[in-house]
């Protein structure tokens, strides 16, 4: 990732922030099967310390936190002031003490070698650079467990392929870099796992997470928060005419009409959950 690719992400974001902390209940639930995948993976448990990189307005941060209990520790970071706001904001408001932010990008962690038992990030690192999955390794206690979860195959991911169906007759598609963050940077099986071993991880593993995208949002109301959630439909949108934004809306609600049984959202999704450890101190695991 060039720099300026690093900064246009951390742009995109920042405009989106304030989105995701109005709909952070309802991403919280949509994610939640993920969000079990990720703990379960990472061998997250009772007095674990934690490190969620790219927490957004709180999740899985906040869930992390009750996971590990009064005698662990879960720190929450991100490279978004606002993201890092609202998910504090959120922490206060659950009266959880075993929980800390920090802002901070990926690739630049401002914290100790040899910190964390665990780190995780939940749908962040297809917009890190590789450089970062050096630097988490660097923080995590030998012997420590790292777990990611990116999107699998757009194909595979309604949720995203029929919007972007639509939109792309309506405007023109750019031809993506396949190695530029985006949101199936590492969709291939393999491609996420190779990096984490090139980055010094040991014990790499991936499996294919199938679960429901599920929330008591209505067919009505799914194409607002959906293109809120995404800057790139919110700019794709900025340059169109009211007719055409509402012809999308239109065209958005009958693709999608099939996933909202009882008109309410239920979307099938697959997700890569690829994990690892980092090597002991003699370079095998710790027992």
């Amino acid at each position: 990732m060039t720099q300026a690719q690093a900064t246009d992400t951390l742009r995109q974001w920042g405009d989106s922030a304030r989105y995701w902390a109005e709909h952070s209940a309802t991403i919280r639930q949509m994610f939640a099967p993920l969000t079990a995948g990720l703990i379960e993976d990472a061998v997250i448990g009772e007095g674990r310390s934690v490190l969620d990189v790219a927490g957004g307005p709180g999740e899985p941060s906040l869930t992390i936190a009750e996971a590990v209990g009064p005698s662990g520790l879960v720190t929450c970071t991100d490279a978004v002031a606002e993201m890092v706001q609202a998910a504090e904001a959120e922490s206060r408001q659950r009266g959880l003490k075993n929980i800390r932010f920090q802002q901070c990008t990926a690739e630049a962690l401002p914290f100790s070698d040899n910190t964390f038992d665990a780190t995780v990030s939940r749908l962040g690192a297809m917009f890190f650079p590789e450089e970062a999955f050096t630097e988490i390794l660097r923080v995590t206690k030998p012997g420590g467990t790292i777990a990611f979860a990116v999107w699998h195959t757009s194909e595979l991911n309604p949720f995203c392929e029929l919007v972007t169906n639509v939109m792309s007759l309506h405007v023109e598609s750019v031809p993506v870099d396949a190695n530029a963050p985006g949101a199936f940077r590492f969709a291939e099986l393999g491609k996420l796992a190779s990096v984490l071993r090139a980055a010094g991880s040991i014990n790499v593993r991936e499996r294919i997470l199938k679960f429901d995208i599920a929330a008591p949002i209505s067919l009505q109301g799914f194409w607002a928060v959906r293109s809120g959630l995404s800057e790139t439909l919110r700019t794709k949108l900025a340059t169109l005419s009211e007719g055409e934004k509402s012809r999308i809306a239109d065209e958005v609600e009958e693709a999608v009409r099939d996933f909202f049984p009882n008109n309410r959202m239920k979307f099938p999704a697959q997700m890569l959950i690829v994990s690892g450890r980092k090597p002991d101190l003699a370079g095998t695991l710790q027992t």
